[in-house]
């Protein structure tokens, strides 16, 4: 077994290799710099289709809901962070981290919408939530037995509803690249997110990484009520699921939906 740990906390130099790599992206990177650098392993991304009429009223109005084939995708995402660290800052962050998401856009840019993040590291948490960021804690563990992933969460976020994950998961493929117009392109390729702490302050927020590096997987779900606190109940049916090793991303600040 491997324990998170073995990730390092290392700092590293955004490569110019990431920056100038751009045509595959739906819009060109903004203009002013990126504010932080983190990177991504072992993600796995879970997806269920859902009603969009059960969706709608969990969006906020000014946002439009994406489907794909006439239903909207709501997905459970366990991965872990390393050398997360704000712009000049040389001391990285390595913890766990889940979100629950599904698909929006607006004026042209289609994004994630964050109903959740749950993640292992108190100071994200509240850096998180003052940008208005819906981050919970959560006691997490992650443990690796070859290409086996092994991943528990439980929130314990004062006054937050409950949720848990517990899973067991893998690749089962090669490594693939999405072609755009697919169904796994349109899960996965997403360079925008959204969300709202407070129902009256929706944030947006841009990232840039290369194009998703990608294997078939399958997962073992022992637990998953991250999604009950939303009225959806996914623990019976099977997701889509699509692996990830490694991303390396950079983020730009996250605003008001107003100063978009």
């Amino acid at each position: 077994m491997v324990s998170l740990s073995a990730f390092g906390g290392g700092c590293m130099i955004v490569g110019s290799h990431m920056l100038d790599q751009t045509a595959h992206r739906p819009w060109p990177i903004p203009e002013t710099p990126w504010v932080l650098f983190m990177r991504w392993h072992d993600l796995l991304f879970a997806h269920w289709p859902v009603s969009i009429d059960l969706i709608r009223p969990l969006i906020p109005d000014v946002l439009e809901i994406d489907i794909f084939d006439g239903f909207c995708w709501i997905g459970v995402v366990p991965f872990c962070m390393s050398g997360v660290r704000p712009r000049y800052v040389p001391i990285p962050l390595t913890f766990p981290e889940l979100n629950v998401r599904t698909y929006v856009k607006m004026k042209g840019r289609s994004g994630v919408w964050f109903f959740s993040l749950d993640a292992a590291s108190w100071l994200s948490v509240r850096a998180a939530r003052c940008l208005g960021l819906p981050y919970y804690d959560a006691q997490m563990t992650v443990q690796w037995d070859g290409d086996v992933v092994e991943y528990e969460s439980m929130r314990n976020h004062k006054n937050a509803p409950p949720a848990e994950f517990c899973a067991k998961y893998r690749p089962t493929s090669p490594v693939y690249y999405s072609a755009p117009g697919t169904l796994d392109y349109w899960l996965t390729e997403r360079y925008a997110l959204y969300g709202a702490l407070k129902p009256d302050r929706i944030v947006y927020g841009e990232i840039h990484h290369l194009p998703w590096a990608l294997q078939r997987a399958e997962v073992e779900l022992r637990r998953n009520t991250m999604t009950e606190a939303l009225g959806l109940h996914l623990r019976d049916t099977k997701p889509i699921c699509h692996f990830a090793r490694y991303q390396e991303v950079v983020a730009w600040p996250i605003v008001p939906i107003q100063r978009m």
